[in-house]
């Protein structure tokens, strides 16, 4: 992979995402997991989307269930989940790794653009986020521990 506009991923049913799409928009990628201490960020995010959605910003959260088993359940059950208790509405992708063998294209190449604290490439737990700009450089990562309320500036500037 050469761009961010060269990824591509999978959504729940089998239908694949082309990151060509978002080119000149700004994207935040959020690994999420349903049962998880951090889950509240769902909301956060979920305000996010609701206030930029219309400036050109894209949201997409990648559910993962390496941490703890905390996203258990399939696609149907995930996307139940989110809309049901925290109104998400932003895409959600196909459920799929972050770390290891197996790990989704779009978190290899996140990954190998911006380490995180200490220099480690690794996600280290669920609500890892990454900040895309229009030109497809990743120029913000984010520990779970950092809210989405924390980085609406860091999207406002980039819009």
């Amino acid at each position: 992979m050469t761009s961010f506009y060269d990824l591509k991923t999978e959504l729940p049913g089998g239908k694949e995402y082309d990151f060509a799409q978002l080119k000149g928009k700004v994207v935040l990628i959020v690994n999420t997991a349903s049962k998880c201490g951090f889950t509240p960020q769902y909301k956060g995010l979920q305000a996010l989307w609701d206030k930029y959605k219309e400036k050109d910003f894209v949201l997409l959260g990648f559910p993962c269930n390496q941490f703890g088993g905390q996203e258990p359940g399939d696609d149907e059950k995930i996307a139940e989940f989110c809309t049901l208790n925290h109104g998400v509405s932003f895409p959600l992708v196909k459920k799929s790794d972050v770390n290891g063998d197996n790990t989704n294209e779009v978190f290899k190449w996140l990954k190998s653009q911006k380490a995180g604290l200490l220099g480690m490439t690794r996600i280290k737990w669920n609500f890892e986020k990454f900040l895309v700009d229009k030109e497809g450089k990743v120029v913000g990562r984010w520990a779970s521990t950092t809210t989405p309320e924390a980085i609406d500036a860091e999207i406002a500037k980039l819009l």
